[in-house]
This record gives C-alpha cells, sequence and structure tokens, in this order.
C-alpha cells in the first residue's frame, strides 16, 4: 500500500505524495492532458478536446496556483517519477451551487500504468487532509457519469451523490 512522504523513510520506488513544485509541472501538465482525453472519450460533446497545447496550458495553469495557501497541487511519486496528481482548493460561499464553504477537489488522476495501486487513494486522503487542516466543514467534486472508477474510489471514501449535472446540445 502505498504511503504517505511523512511514513516513508527510504523505501525505494514506493509511492508517497507531497506538495508540487515548479519542477513537476511538465508531468503534471502531461497528466492534466490525459484527464482532458479521458473525459472527451466519456463524452465528446460535453468535455474538451485535448490540443497540441493542453500540456502546456494545463501545467502553465497549475503553476499559478502552487503558492496560493487555500489551494494544494499534490503530486504522487514513485521514485524521481511522478505518477499521479491533485488539485484542490478551499471556496467559500457558492450561490451557484448553493453550496456553503467546503474543499473542492477539482482533478485527480493517476498515471494509467499505475492505476489500481491505491495511489488514488493516496492522492484523495492527502487532499482530503489539506481540506481538514483549513477548517472547512466538506468535501466535494464531480466526476464524469462515464468514469465508475472513480466514483467508486469516492463512494468507499464516503463521498455521496448530491447533485446530477445535465447537458443537452444546442
Amino acid at each position: 500500500m502505498p504511503k504517505r512522504s511523512d511514513e516513508t523513510a527510504g523505501e525505494a520506488n514506493e509511492p508517497t505524495v507531497r506538495r508540487a513544485a515548479a519542477a513537476d509541472m511538465l508531468a503534471v501538465g502531461r497528466l492534466g492532458a490525459l484527464l482532458i482525453r479521458d473525459h472527451h472519450a466519456f463524452d465528446a460533446q460535453r468535455f474538451l478536446a485535448e490540443t497540441p497545447e493542453t500540456a502546456a496550458v494545463y501545467a502553465s495553469f497549475l503553476r499559478t496556483q502552487l503558492n496560493k495557501p487555500a489551494v494544494a497541487v499534490l503530486v504522487a511519486v514513485s521514485g524521481d517519477t511522478v505518477i499521479g496528481y491533485a488539485y484542490a482548493a478551499v471556496e467559500g460561499y457558492d450561490y451557484m451551487s448553493l453550496r456553503g464553504p467546503a474543499g473542492v477537489l477539482h482533478d485527480i488522476v493517476v498515471d494509467p500504468e499505475h492505476r489500481g495501486r491505491g495511489v488514488g487513494r493516496l492522492l484523495l486522503d492527502a487532499a482530503l487532509a489539506f481540506m481538514k487542516s483549513r477548517g472547512v466543514p466538506r468535501a466535494v467534486l464531480n466526476t464524469a457519469q462515464g468514469n465508475a472508477a472513480a466514483q467508486r474510489l469516492f463512494a468507499k471514501a464516503g463521498f455521496r451523490k448530491t447533485m446530477v449535472e445535465m447537458t443537452r446540445e444546442l
């Protein structure tokens, strides 16, 4: 089972989670492009398509988030390799979502070669710990209708369904 970085003492290639650094952004951008590609495959009308610039744009945006106190960009690493990331933020009232202050998990993605090994849960637990440390009363997230694996992960972690997004093409 993967461990948080504070639990690991020199175990080679045992996945750990830590705060992302600017040097991680190339790998994070690649994973962000994968997230877009996967979602586009779930529903090409609803989700953005990947472009040649997607990885660089994703990395550039997340780089701007690294030093914000209400944001956590976390990476799962195996050895020196980034194998997943999570992007979470503490947010205030959102009247469009009819929600009070919460931690919002915006992204979580694991490289396909490392899925099914507990890395997603490790990232999720670290993101939830960040949110809890900031005093928010709940965590919320959205997941694609077709992403059954993510929905199982979130349900096992205690999430419940509260909203259903519906889309209609015009």
